[in-house]
């Protein structure tokens, strides 16, 4: 691992360390001791005796008589004395010239000098040589926290987010640091994840519209149920067929009350439907015009010949919500107009009903919204909703407006 070369670096410095104080203080003790320095020094003065000037003074020293009395010294604060020599653990050797003893020579084994200067020099020495292990140990520290200690924060925020929910953000690779073999790992793990999330949702997706679709099929027949069977009782002379046809009706209310709220469920938690729009001939929307209005109230129409961009199984839809909503609300004779405007070939289905208040019409097209006039009508506010959202996904709007007698609703559908 990388770090090996920090904690060479570091052991060589603790290593250099003991090597400098170790030949620092051998160095003091062989200069104090070296014999050969000292002969020097004793030859010099035996030669020179007498002549100061010529005495070797390498070493620290003092000449003595023989009666005590002081004949030279190297410096001041010397051991002066045979006893005080003693004391300090002096050299004393006899001083010979020309066969005679002349006095002694006392060399000065005082070590509070060397010994101060060896304790400057490893302070020093420590000094510098901990600057650079403090720079390795500082060095060292950023690359643990680049590369091991960031990683590791990185991977616990990075669990969290996954922990949450959050599969959207990536978590940054990179390989130069000790956990750069799992952070793909973990991201591989979240882009599995992110995937079995979608495919998980889209299978609930399709399960609900597919219940939705269902339901939505089943209230045209019901519906058309219930017309013909209030008919039948309204033109029956016979009471006994005017109680199967009240039977009859009663069981479609019910039909209709449970498949609304099986379509109301399932259509609230979809956040996507799909719709796959394609080129068709513009002759298949009357047919799908004409299965919406299972009641006969629209009059005659043409529509424009030409290619529309639609999806059949939608634009059936869009259809039925707003032929529903005119029997439901205006249960009057609707109009259907067809016409070319630009890129649009546009249907506008319109009733002689009490409309809506003004201020309410933008509102229409929203998720659960209905008009003030639709409080004692049932209904889940999810019928224009859903015309508009079709009418967008196949490039197509959805325009509603008052009229001065009536309500109108515009199907814009795109021309290809």
């Amino acid at each position: 691992m990388r770090k090996a070369p920090f904690i060479l670096l570091l052991i060589l410095t603790f290593t250099a360390e003991a090597l400098a104080c170790y030949f620092t203080v051998t160095k003091m003790q062989d200069v104090k001791t070296d014999p050969v320095k000292v002969n020097e020094c004793i030859y010099s003065i035996t030669e020179n005796y007498g002549d100061t000037s010529k005495y070797n003074t390498q070493l620290d020293y003092v000449i003595i008589g023989n009666g005590g009395e002081l004949i030279y010294k190297t410096k001041d604060g010397l051991s002066e004395s045979v006893n005080e020599a003693i004391k300090t653990r002096g050299l004393i050797l006899d001083l010979t010239v020309d066969g005679e003893q002349v006095g002694k020579v006392i060399f000065d084994y005082s070590m509070d000098e060397q010994l101060s200067d060896v304790k400057s020099k490893i302070i020093m020495l420590f000094a510098i040589i901990g600057m650079l292990q403090i720079v390795i140990l500082v060095i060292w520290y950023i690359y643990i926290r680049k590369n091991i200690i960031s990683p590791f924060k990185n991977l616990n925020s990075f669990a969290a987010r996954v922990a949450e929910g959050n599969l959207d953000m990536p978590l940054e690779m990179d390989k130069g640091h000790v956990f750069g073999a799992f952070t793909e790992s973990f991201d591989l793990m979240r882009s599995e994840l992110k995937k079995a999330r979608i495919a998980e949702k889209k299978a609930s997706d399709d399960k609900k519209e597919m219940v939705a679709k269902l339901s939505h099929d089943i209230k045209t027949p019901v519906a058309s149920i219930k017309s013909t069977s209030e008919i039948g009782m309204a033109i029956t002379k016979e009471e006994r067929t005017k109680e199967m046809f009240g039977v009859i009706n009663s069981k479609t209310d019910q039909i209709k009350s449970l498949v609304d709220n099986l379509f109301t469920s399932s259509v609230q938690d979809i956040t996507e439907i799909d719709v796959n729009p394609g080129m068709q001939p513009s002759d298949i929307i009357s047919g799908l015009i004409k299965n919406s209005d299972y009641l006969k109230r629209a009059g005659s129409f043409v529509i424009p010949e030409c290619n529309v961009f639609i999806d059949k199984l939608r634009l059936q839809q869009v259809f039925d919500n707003i032929f529903m909503n005119s029997y439901k609300y205006a249960d009057t004779v609707i109009s259907v107009n067809p016409e070319l405007t630009g890129d649009y070939l546009v249907i506008r289905i319109s009733d002689e009903g009490p409309g809506v208040k003004e201020e309410e019409l933008p509102l229409l097209k929203e998720k659960f919204r209905r008009g003030s006039n639709a409080s004692d009508k049932d209904g889940a506010g999810l019928g224009l909703y859903l015309t508009n959202y079709f009418m967008e996904k196949m490039d197509g709007q959805l325009g509603l407006k008052n009229l001065d007698k009536g309500f109108e609703v515009s199907v814009y559908i795109r021309v290809v």
